[in-house]
C-alpha cells in the first residue's frame, strides 16, 4: 500500500531522484526520462477522459490503461538487477499486453476503413488521445533506448506493452471521431 504523508522531502533539491529499489539517479537520467514520460501520456489520456463520459466503453478501457502505466512506471523505477530485491517488484505482465491488444481489436472493428493518413485533429477526445500516442510513441523511444544502456534492463513484456499503447491510442482516436466517420484526413499537397 502506497502511504504518501508528505509532498516535498528536499532530497532531489541536487538534481537527483529515488528509484524505488533505493539507487538515486540524476533528474535526466534515461530511466527517470522513461518513466516520466509514461507520466506525461498518463496526464494526457486523463485530459482525453474529459471528453469520453459518452463512451463508457473507451472510458472504461482508458481507466483500465491509466492503472497499468502506474504499473509500468513501478516496473521502471525498480530496475532489474542480478541482486534480489527484499520486494516483490510490480512489472508489466504478458496479460496485459494481450487485453491492451483484444481493446484494440475491439474498437478497430466498428471503424471506417482507412483511405489516407489521419491528422491529429477532430473531436476534443480524440486531438487529445492523439497527443497522448506521439507522448507514448516518445516513452517507447527512450525505454528502448534504455533497454540498450549498458547495465540497464526492461522487461519485454513493457516494451511490447508500450508499443501496443500507442497503436491502442491510434484506435481510440478514430473510434472518438465517430467511428472514423469524423476523421481528418491527409491530403498530400493540398497547400502547394
Amino acid at each position: 500500500m502506497v502511504k504518501l504523508n508528505k509532498i516535498y522531502t528536499k532530497t532531489g533539491d541536487d538534481g537527483t531522484t529515488g528509484l524505488v529499489s533505493g539507487p538515486r539517479r540524476l533528474k535526466h537520467d534515461l530511466r527517470v526520462e522513461s518513466y516520466g514520460t509514461i507520466d506525461e501520456t498518463n496526464s494526457v489520456i486523463g485530459v482525453a477522459r474529459l471528453h469520453t463520459a459518452d463512451m463508457p466503453e473507451l472510458d472504461a478501457m482508458l481507466m483500465r490503461i491509466q492503472n497499468d502505466l502506474f504499473d509500468l512506471g513501478a516496473d521502471l523505477s525498480a530496475p532489474e538487477t542480478d541482486e534480489p530485491l527484499p520486494y516483490e517488484p510490480l512489472r508489466i505482465i504478458d496479460n496485459q499486453v494481450s487485453r491492451i491488444e483484444h481493446d484494440i481489436d475491439a474498437l478497430n472493428a466498428g471503424l471506417e476503413p482507412l483511405n489516407s493518413f489521419v491528422l491529429p485533429a477532430g473531436s476534443p477526445a480524440s486531438a487529445h488521445l492523439h497527443l497522448a500516442r506521439t507522448i507514448a510513441r516518445r516513452a517507447e523511444r527512450l525505454m528502448v533506448a534504455l533497454s540498450h544502456t549498458t547495465g540497464e534492463r526492461v522487461s519485454p513484456a513493457a516494451l511490447k506493452y508500450v508499443n501496443r499503447l500507442s497503436d491502442f491510442l491510434f484506435v481510440a482516436a478514430r473510434h472518438a471521431n465517430d467511428r472514423g466517420r469524423a476523421d481528418v484526413l491527409w491530403v498530400p499537397g493540398k497547400n502547394r
